[in-house]
């Protein structure tokens, strides 16, 4: 039997907020998720089973976790991403409001809402997150927002998301702006350095090894009009979104869309054999006025393979996914960083610790 507090995860995915919990010391109890292949891979790594399907159909499974110590999850956010069309009436917008119904029906003593960081910071999202603060506050809830980077946890990753944060206390010296302190302070102990891209490589060994086995065969072609930036890993070198990776730094956010030309690219000879970086000379070239190459790019650059995807989102090593490699790619760009989940969970626990006198019961 396990020990600890209990969780409800929405919206769940392949699993990897459910991870970082876990290894916070929650006991998940009920996981959800519409992405079949999702299902599947959550399926193949935990030891409850998601449920597979529209969150509004299971209100009568997840009613029996009334009480519930926490409720978390990240709604699709593809309404709110800057990415996006920036919808207010996509469909997937609405969930937002179906997680609140959730928190609502489970009055839990605390929830996490995650989502991209425009949902936070863009004035076209303002009426939206005044609505979500006060129906939390007719709820019971003191309500924080933050705005983290997943590489100021040990991810090698420059990932920006929101979280929100509801804590249910019937003690009126708590307020929204302690519960912002008091988490603030939790999270900057938390703080941490994250492995280059480089040493992550290395770790796994190259392209096609044993354990860096699911290589993308996406082409790289030198773009005919490149766009350039200050930054060699920045503008537009070669053909498609995916962005050369600095070998020794860290990696933009990986996105969903993951599989092909928008995979992102690294320099094996650079890695593994110590030399220059190509991506750096070529643009060093372009930027001196030399004329752009046409065709495919040497061989010693690549996309990155599945598993490289899953180590720079924390997975564990032995995480399996279920699907084809597009929806492998789709679930791991998807995912909230596991690491940064558990810095959020450990915070959250800290704080519900801190108050656990007050916390109101369902």
């Amino acid at each position: 039997m396990k020990f600890g507090l209990s969780a409800v995860s929405l919206f769940s995915g392949a699993g990897g907020m459910d991870v970082g919990f876990e290894q916070a010391g929650f006991n998940v109890l009920f996981a959800n998720d519409i992405d079949e292949a999702a299902c599947q891979s959550y399926n193949l790594n935990h030891s409850i089973k998601s449920h597979c399907g529209d969150l509004r159909s299971f209100t009568d499974e997840i009613s029996k976790f009334k009480g519930v110590d926490v409720v978390f999850g990240g709604p699709p956010c593809q309404g709110f991403s800057v990415a996006g069309k920036m919808d207010p009436d996509d469909e997937r917008s609405q969930l937002l409001w179906s997680y609140l119904d959730t928190v609502e029906l489970l009055q839990p003593k605390a929830f996490i809402c995650e989502n991209v960081k425009a949902l936070a910071v863009n004035s076209r999202w303002s009426n939206v997150r005044e609505r979500f603060f006060d129906k939390a506050a007719s709820l019971g809830y003191k309500t924080a927002m933050l705005v983290l980077n997943a590489a100021d946890y040990g991810v090698p990753q420059a990932r920006e998301r929101m979280f929100i944060v509801g804590l249910k206390s019937d003690d009126s010296s708590i307020s929204n702006n302690s519960l912002l302190n008091d988490l603030s302070i939790e999270l900057a102990n938390q703080q941490n350095s994250p492995e280059s891209i480089a040493d992550l490589i290395r770790r796994l060994g190259p392209a096609g090894s044993e354990g860096n086995s699911k290589v993308c065969s996406a082409v790289i072609t030198y773009a005919k009009k490149p766009v350039l930036r200050k930054s060699p890993y920045a503008g537009m070198l070669f053909n498609g979104a995916g962005r050369p990776i600095n070998s020794f730094g860290i990696a933009l956010t990986l996105p969903a869309s993951m599989g092909g030309n928008k995979t992102p690219i690294v320099d094996e000879d650079e890695i593994f054999n110590g030399k220059d970086s190509y991506v750096a000379g070529y643009h060093k070239s372009l930027m001196q006025g030399t004329p752009p190459k046409q065709g495919y790019a040497p061989d010693c650059l690549r996309r990155i393979t599945v598993d490289e995807a899953l180590a720079i989102q924390t997975f564990p090593s032995n995480y399996k996914l279920a699907g084809s490699q597009s929806a492998m790619f789709r679930q791991i760009g998807n995912a909230v960083p596991c690491e940064l989940a558990r810095v959020v969970a450990v915070s959250l626990s800290s704080v519900m610790n801190k108050h656990s006198g007050s916390l109101a019961a369902a």
